[in-house]
């Protein structure tokens, strides 16, 4: 299993400090967060992917992943009129573009709150518009995409592993896949191990981090609930070898460098038991 760092935290400070304690820390990869100031979609076609590709060339540090923000500001594909859904996907189809440049194993998105107001009846149609638009774009340029299950907390569209499978399997591209943050399932009471038994070979990337099972925040793995020793040997014993980031969001966005220290070692010591 292969530790990944994500950017996101380290966005009050240069991109290159992200990969420089990626680097010194031992993490295996980056994944990097699509926002401002370091890899906002636009900013990365008016010439910013290139600053990027040298950091991921300076530091001998592959990008697994891009994950562009799309949680509501600006974008979010499942709210609001037809010409910001368009918008919205357009957006999306930017940041693959942008992933394939860079060399990124993948774009992950994911299906933000589509408004208490609507129902299943409402939002589920646009889903698949939408997905099916990303798909398509997906296998013209050969970049996989991945969609993200997100907490009831953050979202009422893809919440549940079922959510996940029913969309990929309506969807039925191969470049459209699935992933497993760890704390939505552990807040829908949801096994964590489901997802590799319900997804197969369509079960792509991790985040793992730690949860109190009562809110979407992100804990310091170890300082939650999830019993992640035991997690750990799970997935091993299941053999997965991608990826696992750690996505501590704003969780140590003070001090990440230091969160991202203690972090890997937890996650090290974890593994060894």
């Amino acid at each position: 299993m292969k530790i990944g760092l994500f950017t996101m935290p380290y966005m009050r400070l240069p991109l290159e400090r992200a990969f420089s304690d990626a680097k010194r820390l031992g993490y295996d990869g980056v994944e990097v967060w699509g926002g401002r100031p370091h890899a906002y979609a636009p900013d990365l076609k008016a010439g910013g992917v290139d600053d990027v590709k040298a950091l991921s060339k300076k530091y001998g540090l592959p990008i697994i992943g891009y994950t562009p923000e799309m949680n509501a500001y600006p974008y979010n594909m499942m709210i609001g009129t037809e010409a910001m859904r368009r918008d919205s996907v357009r957006y999306v189809k930017l940041a693959m573009d942008m992933a394939e440049e860079m060399g990124a194993g993948f774009t992950l998105i994911s299906a933000a709150h589509a408004g208490y107001e609507a129902t299943r009846r409402d939002y589920w149609p646009r889903l698949i518009k939408s997905l099916r638009e990303i798909s398509r774009h997906a296998e013209q340029i050969g970049v996989d995409v991945l969609l993200e299950p997100l907490t009831a907390y953050e979202s009422n569209v893809v919440v549940t592993c079922n959510d996940l499978v029913a969309a990929l399997e309506e969807i039925g591209s191969d470049r459209l896949l699935g992933m497993c943050d760890i704390v939505p399932p552990f807040c829908n009471r949801e096994p964590i191990m489901s997802y590799f038994e319900k997804l197969g070979s369509r079960m792509r990337h991790m985040h793992v981090v730690d949860s109190d099972g009562a809110s979407d925040t992100h804990m310091m793995p170890g300082d939650g609930k999830i019993p992640l020793c035991q997690l750990f040997r799970d997935i091993k014993a299941y053999g997965y070898q991608g990826y696992c980031t750690i996505e501590l969001i704003s969780a140590i966005m003070n001090e990440p460098s230091l969160g991202s220290a203690v972090a890997i070692e937890r996650i090290r010591d974890l593994l060894k038991e």
